[in-house]
């Protein structure tokens, strides 16, 4: 009689200890800090942003359990220091397998129409989906994944808070993460200041000391960069996100060894597009382009200079495809680099909100 009264109360034990714990679900609504400057995001209405779910991506981020050997994350890919990209040309995954694109900057993601470089996904939830199973990124079944977060005592009442629910869903998982990823805005460049006086935006005190050391160099490669007859850049990165949203092809190679949109809609007219990525913080995310070919802001500058290769589907705002590039002379490429490197911004990429909870 004892024993079974003993084996009765294991198994209620066992029970109590696998139930959430007495956690309520009473969400805070959470205050995005947009700069002024910027447009007003779009949030999904079916994922709405809280605390509670900003903190629970947070964790699920850097949460290595996500991966089949639990050897990386989501933010392995995605370093701070790096901008939230991989200084590596591509990405290893479990078991060492490499990727076969560079890892694009996590930044401003909430402003973005589509996702990867050749926007197969078209929502920042759909798009989180994919790495986990990838089996050259994370290689792990959602199923598993989804069984290792739901025998976590922590996660179930994290969940609970979040989105009233203890029963873990792949899609609650990417909604979590996506939630974190939007608070991941960078608008306090040299930069933003420079465009904010440009377009007679009121600026503070303190942006008024930073407009003062604007160098000349700095403001000339400015007019270079917004320039036709100069570095004529604009065109593909304009605005306060240093992108137009579409896809372009711009003049990497004659011939594609990676279709890029076109892998995606089988239009051939998409061969060699590929989505025109930010260049906030740019300095700080090398290597460069979809296939991380340059290591260095001048091997970009020389590409646009002189390094054009004429195709099809080449961007018909590429004026200077046919002599090559705009041929920028030495003291031009030192003044538009001198303006890249305006685009750091270093409260985003020292942010403690964006980093692993227990480092």
């Amino acid at each position: 009689m004892n024993r079974i009264f003993i084996g009765v109360l294991g198994l209620l034990i066992l029970f109590i200890g696998c139930t959430k714990e007495k956690v309520g679900y009473d969400p805070t609504p959470y205050i995005l800090k947009t700069p002024s400057h910027f447009p007003q995001m779009n949030i999904p209405s079916d994922n709405p942003m809280t605390e509670e779910g900003v903190l629970l991506g947070r964790m699920l981020f850097y949460d290595k359990q996500l991966s089949l050997d639990h050897s990386i994350s989501c933010g392995s890919c995605h370093a701070p220091d790096a901008a939230f990209s991989d200084p590596n040309q591509f990405s290893e995954g479990v078991n060492g397998a490499l990727g076969t694109r560079n890892s694009m900057a996590l930044v401003n993601l909430g402003w973005q129409n589509f996702f990867f470089w050749d926007g197969r996904s078209a929502t920042l939830e759909e798009q989180i989906l994919q790495p986990v199973q990838n089996p050259i990124e994370m290689h792990l079944e959602w199923k598993v994944a989804v069984s290792r977060i739901q025998g976590n005592l922590e996660y179930r009442n994290q969940f609970y808070r979040a989105f009233g629910e203890t029963l873990v869903t792949k899609e609650l998982v990417a909604k979590a993460i996506a939630q974190f990823l939007r608070t991941m805005i960078s608008g306090e460049s040299k930069y933003d200041v420079m465009y904010k006086f440009a377009n007679n935006i009121p600026l503070t005190s303190q942006e008024l000391l930073v407009k003062n050391s604007v160098t000349s160099e700095e403001w000339a490669g400015f007019d270079l960069f917004k320039s036709l007859n100069g570095a004529d850049c604009f065109h593909c990165h304009n605005g306060v996100l240093l992108q137009v949203q579409k896809f372009s092809n711009n003049g990497l190679d004659a011939v594609f060894s990676d279709l890029g949109r076109g892998g995606v809609t089988n239009n051939p007219m998409d061969n060699g597009k590929f989505k025109i990525p930010t260049l906030r913080n740019i300095a700080l995310s090398a290597p460069y382009m979809h296939d991380g070919r340059f290591t260095s802001l001048d091997d970009v500058i020389e590409h646009y200079s002189t390094g054009i290769q004429q195709s099809s589907t080449i961007d018909p705002s590429m004026e200077s495809a046919s002599q090559g590039g705009v041929q920028l002379d030495p003291a031009q490429r030192n003044q538009l680099k001198a303006f890249l490197l305006t685009l750091t911004d270093p409260n985003f990429v020292t942010n403690p909100d964006f980093k692993p909870l227990n480092p």
